[in-house]
């Protein structure tokens, strides 16, 4: 069974645990000093919230899946959706071991599908989703450079940062 994944990047991490413990009648799940996440079944919903520098409000949505197969399907519709993919992988992110894949909405939106494998005692890193979100969008003008030259990990898996067109003169 798949479960949306929202993270909101706060700028009271007590606070907001307070807020949200009260809105869900339940305690974090995950606690730690800059993170908290929410593991609800109603609604089905890992909710996680954290306070690491990001501009306040919703970082990024999700779908967590349960298994290796949900993942491969989920996988195959992102790749089908007609927008650049930046397979992480395997990665350490919020205090867990993943696998991990990225798109970002035609809006910019990032969303992550990922597979939980186990626990961390260290935060992890992450993809920086405002570039990601940027080199979801190349055109044939920023594949010129702008967009495919930054992040040459993420470009690999953008088609739009092929080699650019031929402009007639």
């Amino acid at each position: 069974m798949k479960r949306l994944h929202v993270h909101v990047s706060v700028e009271d991490l007590s606070q907001s645990i307070r807020f949200y413990s009260t809105l869900f009648a339940a305690e974090p799940t995950v606690l730690k000093p800059d993170y908290a996440k929410w593991m609800l079944d109603d609604p089905h919903v890992n909710f996680a919230i954290s306070q690491r520098g990001a501009t306040a409000g919703v970082e990024h949505l999700g779908i967590q899946v349960e298994t290796a197969e949900e993942l491969q399907e989920v996988y195959v519709r992102l790749k089908t959706a007609d927008r650049p993919v930046l397979e992480e992988g395997a990665t350490t992110c919020c205090y867990h071991h993943s696998e991990k894949s990225w798109i970002s909405d035609p809006q910019g939106v990032a969303w992550e599908t990922f597979l939980t494998s186990g626990e961390s005692t260290v935060y992890g890193d992450s993809p920086d989703l405002e570039a990601t979100a940027a080199e979801a969008c190349c055109t044939p003008q920023t594949a010129q450079g702008v967009c495919c030259d930054a992040k040459p990990e993420l470009a690999a898996n953008a088609p739009c940062c092929g080699p650019a067109p031929e402009v007639a003169a």
